[in-house]
């Protein structure tokens, strides 16, 4: 029997990895196969995980968790040969892909008769002003979707939802518009009922070229960071980063890790594990526009966190 994919799209930092986990999370019996480009972002509640091999996270309730690395379909052909076999794939996008051309990838014929495309989720951040909405990739993420999930919710108020709710109808009226709270999308606007029932192919629209928007600039240090400095640096550096996430050592806290996401404009803290030997004690990666922020920039402006040796 076909294996239906959901494409899970949307840019840095909206939600799709919250969405991607509730999904895992809450299986409810089905067979669920995650394709994601950032293997690490995926947190399944600690209970849940089984084990790990090959580069696949297995999970207890029988789904699992894979890393997209290379080609696509030859990740889903790895996949389909599984057993047992997958009942549902998922694949999260990067936040700054296209998925017009994911999706051209999945119309290949011999995908489509094993693994057939079911529905494109895009995933808005509700935060952003509607008329960030205007930006030609994030277009080009609406006009593939199906459904469009609108998060951080709790974090507007009435109009802000109404006029992101409004803009998004604008740009594609087509498409089912739900609101999403913790990541939860109703799995019936995801999957099919009848699972006899073939999806159809879809014209993916023409080839956009190929342009490099964005760069990702690492940084690390085997030092201690002290966090009132490393929060005067992202607040420094927030202006040009579309997005920053990585782990840290403080020195008000040696011996435990900190979680650090930056997303929309704001930054998150969060209780990590404890350092790895071997491993720099501080790493956190950067994405911002090409061009915007430069290494000579990042590397000054991070130096001046880390603890005297």
């Amino acid at each position: 029997m076909p294996v239906p994919i959901l494409l899970v799209a949307g840019f840095l930092g909206a939600g799709k990895t919250t969405v991607v986990n509730h999904l895992l999370a809450h299986a409810q019996g089905k067979r669920i196969a995650a394709v994601v480009n950032d293997f690490g972002a995926i947190n399944i509640d600690a209970e849940l995980i089984a084990g790990a091999s090959d580069g696949v996270v297995s999970l207890s309730n029988g789904c699992i968790c894979c890393s997209l690395e290379g080609d696509l379909l030859r990740t889903l052909a790895t996949l389909l040969r599984r057993d047992p076999r997958p009942e549902i794939i998922v694949i999260e996008t990067s936040g700054v892909a296209d998925p017009s051309d994911i999706v051209r990838n999945l119309m290949d014929p011999v995908v489509w008769k094993e693994a057939p495309l079911e529905t494109v989720l895009c995933v808005v951040d509700a935060t952003q002003p509607a008329s960030a909405l205007n930006d030609a990739l994030l277009r080009s993420q609406l006009k593939a979707a199906d459904v469009v999930a609108l998060s951080k919710l709790d974090l507007v108020d009435a109009k802000v939802r109404d006029e992101i709710r409004d803009a998004v109808r604008a740009q594609r009226p087509a498409a089912v518009v739900v609101d999403t709270i913790h990541g939860e999308v109703p799995a019936a606007l995801l999957f099919p009922v009848e699972l006899d029932r073939v999806p159809v192919p879809r014209e993916p629209g023409p080839r956009r070229p190929a342009a490099d928007r964005f760069e990702t600039l690492g940084w690390s240090s085997d030092r201690p960071v002290l966090l009132p400095r490393l929060q005067q640096a992202i607040e420094k550096l927030a202006p040009k980063l579309a997005r920053a996430k990585g782990l840290f050592e403080t020195v008000e806290q040696p011996g435990r890790l900190t979680v650090f996401q930056l997303a929309g404009g704001r930054a998150t803290l969060a209780a990590g594990g404890t350092p790895a030997p071997g491993v720099p004690r501080s790493r956190i990666v950067f994405i911002a526009e090409m061009g915007v922020l430069s290494r000579t920039e990042l590397d000054a402006i991070m130096e001046g966190c880390v603890a005297a040796g």
